[in-house]
């Protein structure tokens, strides 16, 4: 007989809470031992105490000498000199940076193209060079750190998450090679059924398929019978980072983070949406969810379904097949350009992302245009934006107006007053949160995926997105944004004013460590 639905989530939380529990438990072992050794020491207090603050400061100046973000290091530095016993011992659990060594992921060398690929990628960089040469040289970077540049694609912006999700789900009924999905929420729910019953119908007839989810994203929202039933259906899945087999993963960093779905090696997603009910409204947690998408097909649907096959066997994941075979079949027929990017914390002090975004603002003429639900960024940034805002570009910046986190739209409200006092435009959509990572410059060039503007998808998350270089899904993506700002409350000096003291406090302290939210 089957469980209430009720009493499945009921049990699916005490399932997720005892994990919690038992790496707690863990986590306050090491502090007991180091509070006993704190009591074994206490005859030497003095002696104990010097020498701790030593380390602190040795360790505060090798933080310091690293490579990285300097808003990163500091919060780092100021949480071990204030704090030296937490903050060492944090900086020793969570490994200060050295992600790569606390994931299990293979290291394999990223896969390159064909030679006749590499050349086919570098001439359509020639041929944007001839037409769009502001965007030349992004292409050409992102080209060498092998992102091919894709022509011959079709690209469809999906401006709400009920529609991607939609779109999605009618996509994989044609599916008849393969579908591949990789996110970093999963939750029971209306999309959740729908989604599984689409996947079991088609493993029934032979598609391949496989899954990948970031564990500390669905805890608590997706039973493990579920995965089980699955892959009872002959589904493949692999768990992300799962957060139960070390100590040092009682944290929501270094997360998988991307939304990418692949079909057939002819059409791919990537947005902002994960596999949930609230992404396509159908549930209310902050007022509407706004969310977007994109859907590719062509050429370019390669380059999301390459990364995909890429973490699948770093996380140790077999293909069935050559890597060819899942390649696109069909070619579309497009003038624009687009370009896969991926980004993550094994890729430090490297950020792609970020430099996309800095690229992208400082390569503005007349406007910048993004979307984010989360606003925790460096000097490099702020300051990017501050002379676009002050060099005659529109810079619009849209945020939610239900926020989802209290403490990190604080730190996001921390930076209203100097951008907009650098004619930086800020707006808060009145409806609820906005969730889609989107940017669009002068009408050309624009980017969609999973890439929030803060440091947490910049430095500690694994990332993903789609750059289009004129392609008609921009004209799409900003009559959305033109619909978000009429439905939103400009940021100003009044609305700043009015902000109460101690919140504006609270905001620039946590600043510090918004590496952490």
């Amino acid at each position: 007989m089957k469980k209430p639905r009720v009493q499945q989530r009921t049990e699916r939380r005490i399932s997720a809470a005892l994990r919690l529990v038992l790496v707690a438990v863990l986590l306050v072992a090491q502090i007991a031992l180091v509070l006993l050794l704190s009591t074994v020491l206490k005859q030497r207090a003095a002696l104990a105490y010097t020498a701790l603050e030593l380390v602190a400061f040795v360790c505060a100046v090798y933080i310091w000498t690293k490579p990285g973000t300097t808003s990163y290091k500091v919060g780092w530095i100021f949480l071990i000199l204030f704090l030296p016993v937490v903050g060492l011992m944090l900086y020793w659990l969570w490994n200060g940076g050295r992600q790569s060594k606390r994931l299990d992921l293979k290291k394999l060398p990223r896969p390159q193209e064909s030679a006749c690929k590499q050349e086919e990628s570098r001439l359509n960089i020639e041929k944007l060079r001839q037409s769009m040469p502001q965007w030349a040289p992004l292409a050409s970077y992102l080209n060498n750190k092998g992102f091919s540049l894709y022509r011959a694609t079709d690209a469809v912006y999906l401006p709400t998450g009920k529609d991607f999700l939609e779109d999605m789900l009618s996509a994989m009924e044609k599916a008849e090679r393969f579908i591949f999905l990789e996110y970093f929420i999963m939750a029971e729910g209306e999309i959740w059924d729908r989604l599984t019953n689409v996947l079991r119908r088609k493993s029934g007839q032979g598609v391949e398929i496989k899954l990948i989810f970031d564990d500390f994203g669905s805890m608590m929202r997706m039973p493990a019978e579920r995965v089980d039933a699955l892959r009872r259906a002959g589904v493949e899945v692999i768990v992300f980072n799962p957060v139960h087999h070390y100590v040092n993963r009682l944290y929501f960093n270094y997360r998988d983070h991307r939304k990418i779905t692949c079909i057939d090696g002819d059409v791919a997603y990537t947005g902002g949406a994960n596999l949930a009910d609230e992404y396509a409204d159908i549930i209310r947690r902050f007022g509407y969810w706004k969310d977007c998408g994109l859907r590719l097909e062509g050429e370019g649907a390669w380059g999301l379904t390459r990364e995909f096959i890429y973490m699948w066997e770093r996380l140790g994941g077999e293909m069935h097949n050559e890597h060819d075979y899942y390649r696109p079949i069909h070619s579309a027929a497009s003038d624009g350009f687009c370009q896969t990017i991926v980004d993550g914390p094994d890729n430090n002090p490297d950020a792609t992302a970020e430099d996309v975004f800095l690229q992208l603002i400082t390569r503005a003429r007349q406007t910048v245009y993004i979307t984010t639900p989360y606003l925790a960024i460096d000097e490099p940034m702020i300051k990017a934006l501050c002379v676009a805002g002050d060099s005659g570009v529109d810079v619009r910046l849209m945020m939610p107006g239900i926020p989802d986190h209290w403490f990190a739209y604080q730190v996001a409200q921390s930076y209203f007053p100097e951008l907009t006092g650098h004619h930086v435009k800020i707006y808060t959509y009145t409806p609820g949160l906005i969730h889609g990572k989107t940017v669009m410059v002068d009408r050309e060039a624009a980017f969609v995926g999973s890439v929030n503007m803060d440091f947490r998808s910049f430095q500690l998350h694994f990332e993903c997105g789609e750059l289009l270089y004129r392609m008609p899904a921009i004209e799409s993506l900003l009559e959305d944004m033109d619909n978000i700002i009429q439905n939103s409350q400009p940021v100003t000096p009044a609305r700043m004013a009015a902000r109460p003291w101690y919140l504006r406090v609270v905001g620039v302290v946590l600043r510090l460590f918004a590496m952490w939210m």
